[in-house]
């Protein structure tokens, strides 16, 4: 393996905190019981929704550009770098929110969560400069897989930070040091991981500078807006990605709230995040080693009817009369999650990469990424009017379904290239 995929698999490894500890764990909570507690539960909750909504919004109406400016000779990494310091600095910035300051909080952690899906779009189309399209599978199957096992360090040291926090404490009050100490973690993490990345990684395909870089940037972007309907494949294939990661995206935001509704406890919860770290690593190795023998579309089916199946256990989940019942099964549900989890998201990746221009990758990219950040905010909104309509919890998570059955439609409809599987 060459210097620059080793270097491009360890940004994974570097952003996959950010996820782990922020965004799905820490984060909600920090926001409700700490920055917001003198508000009801549902005022913060509805802020709290506000917040990565316009998080997710934000990146989707500015991917496209983002990505065709980044298109451009020396330009790509310049916005990357510039979109992981604007992240990290954020992160820690974090660390300056004091009890009751909730907009505060939401302010820069909508900066650090925005920053951080700009340099993902930018770190995707990097994936088609660090390698060749025989290996797009492989690499970004391992980016994922490293990212499962190394985030689970900085994640453990941040619940120590946390257990420690809470005994100093006795017990009483919010361990509010503890969740400072762990945005720390998170962002020195992500920052050391990405000097490999800087250091190694060149843009090598790319569009020879204009010198009305934004006029031309947008003429581009509208072209390609028109183009891109005409690739039918690459058109049907952002279709059902945009309903099958809907449903994934809303699984992940919403499965702790969801537990916690079950009456699992934190302690609970927290273990099966870690086994799904822990066990995400070989099986996502396992979804790029079986797409090679057997081809991408069909583990890509896999995936999403692996999910699909996950979502029906959780419907049924509240009719389990004991605790010990609900905890066994929300481990399978776990244990099915880490199998399909990063195989599907990694296979995405590459599997379109395989299907677009490689000089055009960033803006390519980026309409990827709008799929994938206005899937982010459909899901929960379904979820949500359906548990309203229904006055239950479980018909809001049955409602997913529908998600992905279109998802599996569309992509029976996309053609596969077979000569993107050898690895």
């Amino acid at each position: 393996m060459q210097n620059k995929e080793k270097a491009w698999i360890w940004y994974d490894v570097a952003n996959s905190a950010f996820v782990l500890i922020i965004t799905t764990t820490l984060m909600p909570l920090f926001f409700k019981n700490y920055a917001a507690r003198e508000l009801a539960l549902s005022e913060s909750t509805a802020y709290w929704g506000f917040t990565v909504s316009l998080s997710s919004l934000m990146v989707a109406l500015l991917a496209p550009l983002l990505g065709t400016m980044a298109d451009y000779k020396n330009k790509k990494k310049v916005f990357f770098i510039r979109a992981v310091i604007i992240g990290v600095g954020a992160t820690f910035l974090l660390v300056g929110v004091n009890a009751s300051q909730w907009l505060l909080c939401a302010v820069i952690y909508f900066t650090a969560r925005t920053a951080y899906s700009a340099a993902n779009i930018f770190y995707d189309s990097f994936l088609t400069d660090v390698t060749s399209p025989q290996r797009f599978n492989k690499i970004s199957g391992y980016g994922f897989a490293y990212g499962y096992i190394g985030s689970v360090i900085p994640f453990l040291l941040a619940v120590a930070a946390l257990f420690t926090a809470r005994a100093l404490t006795s017990g009483s009050g919010f361990p509010g040091i503890g969740y400072k100490i762990a945005f720390i973690i998170t962002g020195c993490w992500w920052a050391l991981f990405t000097i490999p990345f800087i250091k190694h990684v060149k843009h090598s395909h790319y569009i020879r500078r204009k010198k009305n870089l934004w006029r031309h940037s947008w003429q581009r972007l509208r072209k390609t807006f028109k183009k891109i309907k005409k690739y039918r494949n690459i058109f049907l294939f952002l279709l059902a990605y945009f309903f099958y990661i809907d449903g994934v995206y809303t699984i992940i935001s919403m499965a702790m709230a969801y537990g916690i509704d079950q009456g699992l406890s934190y302690t609970v919860l927290i273990s099966v995040i870690l086994l799904i770290q822990l066990l995400g690593w070989p099986c996502a190795l396992l979804f790029v080693y079986l797409a090679q023998k057997t081809g991408v579309k069909r583990m890509l089916y896999t995936g999403i009817i692996t999910y699909l199946l996950l979502t029906v256990i959780a419907f049924f989940l509240p009719l389990l009369e004991t605790a010990a019942e609900k905890i066994f099964i929300f481990i399978v549900m776990g244990v099915m999650t880490a199998f399909a989890q990063g195989g599907l998201q990694s296979l995405s990746r590459s599997f379109y990469a395989g299907m677009i221009p490689r000089k055009e990758a960033a803006e390519f990219f980026g309409f990827y990424n709008i799929f994938g950040k206005f899937a982010a905010i459909l899901g929960p909104a379904l979820m949500a009017v359906t548990i309203r309509l229904s006055g239950r919890t479980e018909y809001g998570v049955l409602s997913i379904i529908l998600l992905f059955a279109a998802g599996i439609i569309f992509l029976s409809m996309v053609k596969e290239k077979r000569n993107y599987l050898r690895w």
